[in-house]
């Protein structure tokens, strides 16, 4: 089983950037992982995922380019740098664990979700 509690979220300006961390206990290491957001009135989308070697890496179409995601075994962390954001980015933002990652489509079948972190874009 895994724990994940994410960090990082927070208010910024159009065109600034947020790191947002995701501490996992258990065994982070055997998991694909991966981020998901919600806004209001709208479904959860996966954002980006990373498989457990990280030798794939999938991000939507709305983020490429912009989000960068990462993750050290070591330290059970999972990262999502989020640079020249948009208030289109304002969300809650879940991490995630298990399933697949393909570089062509997000996170399936997850087993894990963390309880989110808030993401705030003005403009």
């Amino acid at each position: 089983q895994v724990q994940l509690v994410e960090s990082g979220g927070g208010s910024v300006q159009a065109g600034g950037s947020l790191r947002l961390s995701c501490t996992a206990s258990g065994l982070f290491e055997v998991y694909n992982v991966g981020w998901f957001r919600q806004a209001p009135g709208k479904e959860r989308e996966g954002v980006s995922c990373i498989s457990r070697t990280a030798t794939s890496t999938y991000y939507a179409d709305s983020v490429k380019g912009r989000f960068t995601i990462s993750r050290d075994n070591t330290k059970n962390m999972l990262y999502l740098q989020m640079d020249s954001l948009k208030p289109e980015d304002t969300a809650m933002y879940y991490c995630a664990a298990g399933g697949n990652c393909y570089s062509g489509s997000p996170l399936s079948r997850v087993l894990y979700w963390g309880q989110g972190t808030q993401v705030a874009v003005s403009s």
